[in-house]
C-alpha cells in the first residue's frame, strides 16, 4: 500500500477489534486492574461534536497505554438514557421516548466506534433499559428498609430498629430521623395501629415520602431541581418556575454527610471539587435554641454558629416559605409582607444566595422575645434566609455579620455591638474578640463564651450545642414518565413496597406524556396503575425517579451486567473495585458525584459491595469551545463584506455555518445554499475571495460553530481527530476548537506513515542495528511519553512525537528496532495507523497485545560532542570528538584538523584554550 489511505485502514481496524473482542474485559487475577471510566452520555438528538471526545479520548488513550503495560483493563460505555428531552419530544410529536432514545443511541454508538475507541461494548447499560432499572429499583427497597445507627455510624435493616422499638420504644435509640419523632415506650409501640407503626418508621427510613418545598414548573409539569432553575426559570425552554409544597420522596443523604466530608481526604481529585463539595455539605458547629414568639403559643427555632453574640440579636428573619409566616404576620403588615412572600419564595435558593446586592424584606408585625435580656425583637422575612438550610430562620446579629448589618441598615434596624474592635468599617466578625455588652457572658473570649451560653441553653432546656450541615436531603421523585418506576403502593396513604419478585416495574403505556386533566404526573393516565395484593388492588406511585438515581451507581453495573441474580457479583467487584481514572465536567461536583458517593457508602454497609469511594481519581476536562465565523451584511442589503474591507462600509455581523467556511475562507456557493435567503446574495471580495471574521465562544447550534467530529474523520481520519483534541492544550484547561490548524497533525501522521515506506511508497525496514543517535531519539521519546502519561499531559506526548518522527526521517532511519517500538509508543493517540504499520512489520497479532516498551537511560547519556573551533574569536570549523579524551589529546586533535590547518596557514598558535565538553579557542 503506497498512500496512507485512512479512510480504509481505520474501517479495517474498527472491524478488527469489534469481530475479535480485542478490549472485552474479564477477571484475570494474574494481572493488576486497571478500571477506567469517562461519566456516561445522555443520547440527545443532536449527536456528538468535536467537545464530547475530548475526555473520551483521554481516558482511551490512558488504558491503551495501561494495556500496553500489562494491566488487565475495564473501560465500559453505556448510556445515562432517561432524560427530559426525549420527554418534551414525545410530547411535542407523541413518538415513545424509547424509540427516540434508540435511535440517538444508535446515532452515538456510530460515532463513538468511528473514533476507534477501546471500549469494552460487551458491557454496554442502559439506564432506561428495564433490565438496568429494576437494579435501580432494588437499592431503592433497601434504601426504603434501612435507617441510619448513629451508634454504629451506619445503615442498617429497618427490621432491626423494629426490635428496639419491641423492646425499649424510642428513647435509647441513636438513629437519623425526622425532627418531629415523639418519645413512645415499647407498651406504646406495641399499642399503635399497623398505620402509626407505618408513620413512625417513615419518620427514620433513608428513603421516605414527607411534604417539601420544590421547583415546580407548570409548563414542564414537573419538579426541577436547583441545577434546573437559573433566574426563576426553566433552564430547559425557558419556563416560569414556583416555589410550592409538595408530597415528595427524598433520599436521607444528611445522614451520610459526615462520611461524605472525610472521605473526601482519600481521594485524588482536584481541590476545587473538594471544596465545593465541602461547601456544599457545608458543616458548621454551634448551637440550636429557641425563641418564644410573643402573644403566641409559638416558637421559633433557629441554628447559629455564634451563641457568643446573641446579646447582639435586634431582629429575627424568617426564609418566605418559613411555616410560620402567615401565622405572624399582623393585619397591619398583611398587604406588604403577603405581597413580599409571594414575590420572595419565587426566587430560586441559588439566586437568592448569590445576590448579595439586592436587599429586600418585610416587618411581620411580631415580634420573639430572646430568652438570654428579656428583649422584644421585631421578627422580618427576608429572601437571604433559606428554608432549606438550618431551621429556616436566622437570628441576626448585625454588627457582627456583613448580610445582617445591610439589612438593618437599609431598614433602620438596631445595631448593637457586643465584640470588642472597630466598627468604622460597617460590621465585622470579631472571631478573636473579647465580648461585651452581654450580661454574664461579657469579658469572655469567644470560645468560653459560646461554651458558656451552650451551657445556659441546656439548663434552661431551650436549646442544645449541635452540628449542622447544610446539606439537605435530597427530593426523589419527579413529576415525568420517562423515568424509572417508584416500587411502591399505597394503602390508606401510606407507603408499602412490592415484592422483590415483582421486579422490574415496567414503564405502563400512556396515550400521552403530559400530566392528567387533574394535575397528576402522566402514570395517571395509564389503565389500571395498580399493584395486587391478597389484601386487594392499590394504587401504584405515579411519580418517577429523578435523572441522577441510574447514573448514582453504574460503575458497578459496568462489572457484571448480565447478572440477573445480584446487583453485581461480590467476586467480581472485589476484583476491580474502586474506578482507578474517572473523566467527566466539574459541573457534576455537587450532584451526580455526592449521590454516587452516598449510594456507594449505602450498598457497603449492607454488605453489597466492598468500597467506601466509587472513584479514586478524578480529571475534569476543560471545555472545547467554538471558533465562530462571520460575514458582514451592508445594512439593508443582502450583500456580503469580506473581512478585510467591512471597515469601509456600514455594515453587520452574522453567524455563518462554520461548515462552509475553510481557513476562514467561505464557500460561496455552498453559502447561497445555506439559507433561502441567501439564494441572491452578492458579494464585495478581496483577490477574488470572500473571507470571514473569527470569534472563539461557547460551541453552540445557535452560533452555528458546532462542529461534526464525523466531517472531521471523513476528511482527515479518526487519528487525526484523536492526536489533535489532544494537541490543543493540557485536558483541563478550556480551549477552543479551531479546524484550521489540524491540517498540520495530518502532515505528521502522513510523516509518520512515510518514515516506514521508501520514496516509491514500497513498505520498506531494515533489520540492521539502530546507530546511537537513532536510539537516543527514541528512549528519550519513551521517557516523555511514560512521564506524560503518568502526569495525564497528553497534549506534549503529541509535540514529542512530532520531534520525533522529524528527527527520524532526517536520518533517513529504517530500522526494524526503532520502527516497531515507535508504533508502540504512538499506538495509544494513533491506534488505527500504528495497527496497520505494526501488521506490516510482520506481527500477527494486534499492537494492543504488545508491550510498551522499556526506557534506557544509557542511550541518552552524551559521549561526543562537537565542538566549536575559534581562530581569533571567529568559528572556523566543527569537530565531533568523544568526550572521553582530555585536553591534550582535543588540542592536538585540532591542531591536526585540516581545515583548522587551512585558517592556521602554518603559523605556531600563542595559545590553545580547551574547555572540555564545550569550546576550543585558537589565539594565533
Amino acid at each position: 500500500m503506497a498512500d496512507y489511505n485512512f479512510q480504509e485502514i481505520e474501517k479495517k481496524w474498527q472491524t478488527y477489534w469489534e469481530k475479535a473482542q480485542v478490549f472485552n474485559a474479564k477477571v484475570d487475577t494474574k494481572k493488576p486492574k486497571f478500571y477506567s471510566l469517562d461519566m456516561f452520555p445522555y443520547p440527545s438528538g443532536s449527536g456528538l461534536h468535536v467537545g464530547h471526545p475530548l475526555g473520551y479520548i483521554a481516558s482511551d488513550i490512558v488504558t491503551r497505554f495501561k494495556r500496553l503495560k500489562g494491566f488487565n483493563v475495564l473501560h465500559p460505555m453505556g448510556y445515562d438514557s432517561f432524560g427530559l428531552p426525549a420527554e418534551q419530544y414525545a410530547i411535542q410529536t407523541g413518538q415513545h421516548p424509547a424509540i427516540t432514545t434508540e435511535q440517538n443511541i444508535k446515532r452515538y454508538t456510530q460515532q463513538l466506534k468511528n473514533i476507534g475507541f477501546a471500549f469494552d461494548w460487551d458491557k454496554e447499560v442502559r439506564t432506561s433499559d428495564a433490565s438496568y432499572y429494576r437494579w435501580t429499583q432494588w437499592i431503592f427497597m433497601q434504601l426504603f428498609n434501612s435507617y441510619y445507627d448513629k451508634e454504629e455510624d451506619r445503615a442498617k435493616s429497618i427490621d432491626s430498629l423494629i426490635e428496639k422499638f419491641e423492646k425499649e420504644g424510642n428513647v435509647g435509640v441513636h438513629a437519623v430521623c425526622d425532627e418531629d419523632v415523639l418519645d413512645f415506650s415499647a407498651a406504646n409501640w406495641e399499642n399503635f395501629s399497623e398505620k402509626e407503626k407505618q408513620e413512625v418508621l417513615l419518620k427514620y427510613r433513608l428513603t421516605f415520602l414527607a411534604e417539601t418545598t420544590v421547583n415546580w414548573c407548570p409548563a414542564l409539569g414537573t419538579v426541577l431541581s436547583n441545577d434546573e432553575v437559573k433566574d426563576g426559570f426553566s433552564e430547559r425552554g425557558g419556563h416560569p418556575v414556583e416555589r410550592k409544597k409538595m408530597m415528595q420522596w427524598s433520599m436521607r443523604i444528611t445522614a451520610y454527610a459526615e462520611r461524605l466530608l472525610q472521605g473526601l481526604e482519600r481521594l485524588e481529585w482536584s481541590e476545587p471539587i473538594k471544596e465545593m463539595q465541602r461547601n456544599w455539605i457545608g458543616k458548621s458547629i454551634g448551637a440550636e435554641m429557641v425563641f418564644q414568639v410573643k402573644g403566641q403559643d409559638k416558637q421559633i427555632k433557629v441554628f447559629t454558629t455564634r451563641i457568643d453574640t446573641i446579646y447582639g440579636v435586634t431582629y429575627l428573619a424568617l426564609a418566605p416559605e418559613h411555616d410560620y409566616v402567615h401565622d405572624l404576620i399582623t393585619e397591619d403588615q398583611k398587604d406588604t409582607a403577603l405581597a413580599y412572600v409571594e414575590v420572595a419564595k419565587n426566587r430560586s435558593e441559588r439566586d437568592r444566595m448569590s445576590d448579595v446586592k439586592t436587599i429586600s424584606g418585610a416587618f411581620t408585625g411580631s415580634y420573639a422575645i430572646n430568652p438570654f435580656n428579656g428583649e422584644e425583637i421585631q421578627i422580618w422575612i427576608a429572601d437571604y434566609v433559606l428554608a432549606g438550610y438550618g431551621t429556616g430562620a436566622v437570628m441576626a446579629v448585625p454588627a457582627h455579620d456583613e448580610r445582617d448589618y445591610n439589612f438593618a441598615k437599609h431598614f433602620g434596624l438596631e445595631i448593637r455591638q457586643v465584640i470588642e474592635g472597630n466598627m468604622e468599617n460597617g460590621s465585622f466578625p470579631g472571631k478573636g474578640g473579647t465580648i461585651i455588652n452581654s450580661g454574664f457572658i461579657s469579658g469572655l473570649v469567644m470560645k468560653d463564651a459560646m461554651d458558656k451560653a451552650i451551657k445556659f441553653l441546656e439548663e434552661k432546656k431551650i436549646g442544645k450545642g449541635k452540628i449542622q450541615y447544610r446539606m439537605r436531603d435530597a427530593i426523589f421523585t419527579r413529576q415525568r414518565y420517562w423515568g424509572e418506576p417508584l416500587p411502591v403502593y399505597f394503602k390508606e396513604g401510606l407507603p408499602y413496597l412490592i415484592k422483590e419478585e415483582d421486579l422490574p416495574l415496567v414503564l405502563p403505556e400512556v396515550d400521552k406524556y403530559l400530566p392528567t386533566e387533574d394535575g397528576e404526573p402522566p402514570l395517571g393516565r395509564a389503565a389500571n396503575w395498580n399493584y395486587k395484593t391478597d389484601e386487594g388492588e392499590f394504587p401504584l406511585e405515579k411519580s418517577t425517579m429523578p435523572g441522577w438515581a441510574g447514573s448514582s451507581w453504574y460503575f458497578f453495573r459496568y462489572m457484571d451486567p448480565k447478572n440477573e441474580e445480584k446487583l453485581v457479583d461480590s467476586e467480581i467487584e472485589k476484583y476491580w473495585g474502586a474506578v482507578d481514572l474517572y473523566i467527566g465536567g466539574a459541573e457534576h461536583a455537587t450532584g451526580h458525584l455526592l449521590y454516587s458517593r452516598f449510594w456507594t457508602k449505602f450498598l457497603y454497609d449492607i454488605g453489597v459491595v466492598s468500597i467506601e469511594e466509587p472513584f479514586q481519581k478524578m480529571i475534569n476536562q476543560g471545555m472545547i469551545q467554538g471558533r465562530s465565523n462571520f460575514v458582514y451584511r451592508l445594512k439593508g442589503t443582502n450583500t456580503f463584506v469580506s473581512h478585510g474591507l467591512k471597515d469601509q462600509y456600514d455594515t453587520s455581523a452574522m453567524h455563518v455555518d462554520v461548515n462552509i467556511v475553510h481557513n476562514d475562507q467561505l464557500n460561496l456557493e455552498k453559502f447561497k445554499a445555506w439559507r433561502p435567503d441567501l439564494e441572491d446574495a452578492d458579494f464585495i471580495l478581496e483577490d477574488g475571495k470572500y473571507f470571514c471574521g473569527a470569534e472563539v465562544e461557547k460551541m453552540s447550534k445557535s452560533k452555528y460553530n458546532v462542529v461534526n467530529p464525523d466531517d472531521i474523520i471523513e476528511r482527515y481520519g479518526a487519528d487525526t481527530l484523536r492526536l489533535y483534541e489532544m494537541f490543543l492544550g493540557p485536558l483541563e484547561q478550556f480551549k477552543p476548537w479551531n479546524t484550521n490548524g489540524i491540517d498540520g497533525v495530518s502532515k505528521f501522521l502522513k510523516k509518520l506513515w512515510k518514515l516506514y515506506h521508501d520514496n516509491q511508497g514500497i513498505f520498506t525496514v531494515s533489520d540492521e542495528k539502530p546507530r546511537q543517535e537513532e536510539l537516543k531519539i527514541l528512549h528519550k521519546t519513551i521517557k516523555k511519553t511514560q512521564e506524560d502519561l503518568e502526569n495525564y499531559s497528553f497534549n506534549t506526548s503529541v509535540a514529542s512525537f512530532m520531534i520525533c518522527v522529524n528527527e527520524l526521517t532526517a536520518l533517513k532511519c529504517n530500522k526494524r528496532e526503532i520502527l516497531e517500538n515507535l508504533a508502540i509508543i504512538i499506538s495509544p493517540y494513533a491506534p488505527h495507523i500504528t495497527e496497520e504499520l505494526w501488521a506490516l512489520l510482520g506481527n500477527k497479532e494486534s499492537i494492543i497485545y504488545a508491550e510498551f516498551p522499556e526506557f534506557k537511560g544509557e542511550y541518552l547519556v552524551e559521549n561526543s560532542h562537537e565542538y566549536p573551533v575559534s581562530i581569533n574569536g571567529k568559528v572556523r570549523a566543527k569537530l565531533p570528538l568523544p568526550l572521553s579524551l582530555g585536553k591534550e589529546e582535543v588540542e592536538k586533535a585540532a591542531l591536526s584538523d585540516l581545515t583548522v590547518q587551512k585558517w592556521t596557514d602554518g603559523k605556531t598558535p600563542k595559545k590553545v584554550i580547551v574547555v572540555p565538553g564545550k569550546i576550543v579557542n585558537i589565539v594565533i
